[in-house]
Formats: structure tokens, sequence, C-alpha cells
């Protein structure tokens, strides 16, 4: 048992006065919406936010200063980890999961994870290897980007390295700290035609590297970039290089050997049709339990609020908990709390949910952080102590949400 604390007693977060959360970001340097950790945490801090998850991919080492920060204004950090994996089984059937565009390819995060402790030997060994393949896999997609451009008629001296060296300097962190997204790439190569090129020009200029008239307006950044990614980067065009991602196994083991809780984050409607692995969301509950995951999340924002709902009950029904977040892994700075589609925010109901899933995992991260069991152990099992999944949320929601009610929730190495 875990101190003061009966398993058994139906502790409840109070919902009463709910506080604001947002379960996942992206903090530089991760391609952001935010130019520095502490930017991010000043941006929580203006809008209220109570608890605020990171959920970077490969290097954590900024969640020093996101802890630092966060503790200094008030707000209970989370830390977490994203990875993109994949399943040959469901690759082989052609089977789409949680990304559309590629089959037996599965988006994985991790809750609550240790970000301080020292690595395990399993963690490093996986871990170098995901971010060399992804570091390899960049480089040479800024060479055929290079490459097109040069051909339409803009010769950069853009390579992987001086690209990283911006992220760098941008976000106020060492060179090794980052690691490389597609994002990161096309805006490097979308300020270097700015630079260059007036509109007209710059019309003319995409329009040979895509073989075709831009889409988008050529004077807006954000819409080129996101332009340079669908017409060179993706499957098939210039500049694409397949990706190599770890297999869901290993992906689900990173997540563990860091301490933290497997979670599934869900698409949903942010594609339609829905992906066949998330249809019905009762299949997908019962899916994502079968593969040893407790958690799920949703980004509201690309969900209707009715699918919202559904899903969420889903989950909640089935025993796992549900966060939200916004992500914010674009230029857009939208609000951080999490809203539907259509703006509007989520049903109280779901809202109820959201709220204990955070405080669940703020329990873990704590208990885990003092070398005691959590929500689930190193094997992914969930805690033992309890006599249902329901007992064993309320009393880990209840215990959140003391600890996000004393600031006690908060994690500094």
């Amino acid at each position: 048992m875990h101190g003061a604390h009966d398993p058994r007693a139906a502790a409840t977060a109070d919902n009463v006065g709910r506080p604001t959360a947002n379960a996942h970001v992206h903090l530089p340097p991760n391609f952001s919406a935010f130019e520095t950790a502490e930017d991010a945490v000043r941006t929580a801090a203006a809008e209220g936010l109570r608890v605020m998850g990171a959920s970077n991919f490969h290097d954590l080492r900024i969640y020093s200063r996101f802890a630092e920060e966060a503790s200094a204004a008030g707000i209970v950090p989370l830390f977490g980890v994203e990875f993109i994996s994949v399943d040959d089984a469901l690759q082989a059937a052609g089977t789409r999961v949680n990304d559309p565009a590629n089959p037996g390819r599965v988006y994985l995060c991790g809750k609550g994870v240790d970000p301080f402790a020292p690595p395990t030997a399993t963690w490093s060994r996986l871990a170098l290897e995901a971010r060399r393949t992804d570091a390899d896999r960049m480089r040479q997609m800024v060479a055929r980007l290079r490459a097109c451009f040069a051909e339409a008629g803009l010769a950069t001296v853009i390579s992987d390295e001086t690209i990283a060296e911006e992220v760098a300097e941008r976000a106020g962190v060492p060179r090794d700290w980052v690691v490389l997204q597609e994002r990161h790439v096309a805006r490097a190569f979308q300020e270097a035609l700015f630079l260059v090129t007036a509109p007209r020009d710059r019309a003319f200029l995409l329009a040979r590297a895509f073989g075709g008239p831009s889409a988008v307006a050529v004077e807006d950044p954000v819409a080129v970039q996101g332009e340079i990614r669908s017409r060179l980067m993706k499957a098939g065009r210039p500049a694409f290089v397949e990706e190599s991602p770890v297999s869901f196994v290993d992906a689900y083991r990173l997540v563990l050997e860091l301490g933290g809780i497997p979670c599934y984050p869900t698409l949903a409607d942010g594609v339609d049709p829905v992906c066949p692995w998330e249809a019905p969301s009762e299949t997908l509950a019962a899916r994502v339990l079968a593969r040893g995951i407790h958690a799920a999340e949703l980004i509201p924002n690309r969900n209707r609020p009715a699918v919202v709902d559904e899903y969420v009950a889903a989950f909640r029904s089935a025993g796992i908990i549900v966060t939200a977040g916004t992500e914010h892994n674009t230029p857009d700075r939208i609000p951080l709390e999490p809203r539907c589609a259509d703006g509007s925010p989520p049903s109280d109901a779901a809202r109820d949910i959201f709220w204990e899933g955070t405080c669940v995992i703020v329990a873990h991260q704590h208990l885990r952080s003092l070398g005691r069991p959590g929500f689930v152990d190193r094997d992914g099992i969930p805690n033992a102590d309890f006599p249902d999944a329901q007992a064993r949320i309320r009393w880990f929601a209840g215990l959140g949400s003391e600890l996000i009610g004393t600031a006690k929730g908060t994690v500094i190495p």
C-alpha cells in the first residue's frame, strides 16, 4: 500500500473549478510553436495553465529547464516522450493505425517518464539507434531538397548541420540536443527562399520546384513550409527518404525504461475516413488494452465534439485513463487549452476525464521519482494493490489532485 493512502478508498479528483491542463506539447529544440522552453512556460502561465505536459521526440535534456521554469511559474510539469514505431504484422496487412499515410505505422507516447534518472543500458542502445537513423534520414532529405531547389533556380549551401545549428541557436540549447524533423528542414528552405526572392519570383521558382503552380499564398511562410513538405518531402516526392522507425515492441520498451506509462495517441476523425484500426471506438479500446496500454490521449483540436465524447467514453469505460493536448508542433500559436475542431471546448464530461487522467499521471510521475510503485510497473503491468482498474484510477487521480493542489507534483532534478 502507499503510505496513508488507502487504495480501496474511492478518492476522486475534485473537478469543481477544474484547473486547465494540457498534457501534450512539443518544446524546442523539437519543432514547436514556441521559440524556447521558457517561452512555452511564460505562455502557459499567461493562459492560466496549472499543468503542462511535454511530449518530445528523442532528446529530453530540455526537460531540466522546463521543470525549473514551470516550478517557478506555479505550473506542474509533466514529462513525456513520443515515438514513431512500426508493427510489422499490421504493415504487412496494410492496416492503418494512427498514421493515415503509412500502414503499420504506430505513434506511441509515454507519460510520466523520469528524464532525470540515469539511462538504462536498454534505453541507451535503443534510443541511440532511433536517433541515428532519424539523423541519417534528415541528412539525405536535406541533400535531395537542396538539389530540387538548385534545379529550380535557388542554389543554397543549406545542410543538415547548418539547419541543426540554427535550431539550437533559436532554442538556446547545445547542438547535440537537436534531432532534425521534417518541419525544421522545410522552414530552413522556406526562409532561404524568402530571403532572396520577391513574391512574384518566388511563385515562379516554387512552380519549377513543385512541377506545377503553388496552391498557397506565396507571401505566407507557414503555408509555404507546409507545401514544401507535402509536395517535395512526402512519399513519392523528389526529396522523400523512407523512414526506419523503431519497432512497436521497442518503442513500448523505451517508454517503460524511462519509468513511464505507455499511452496511445488517438487520431479518430482527425482523418476522413477514420483509420480502420481505430474504429469503432469500443474496438479500439479493446485493441489498446490487448497491447498492454492503459492510457490514451486525444488532440481535440482535430476532432468533432461528438467524436471526442465517443472515444473518451469508450476508453474510460474500458479502464483506460485519457488525457488531452494540443501538440503545438506547427508555427501556429493556438491557445494552450485544448479545444475541439470547431473551436468549442470539449464537454464537461470529457474535460472531467481529461483532468482525471492528468491527475493520474502526476501521481505516477511523483511516486516513480521517489522509487515507489506507480500506475504501471516497469513491465507495463497495472499496479496490483487495487481490486480493479476503476479503483486504481480513482486512487491515483485523488493523489494527483492533492499534489497539484499543493504544488508538489513537480519533479526537479
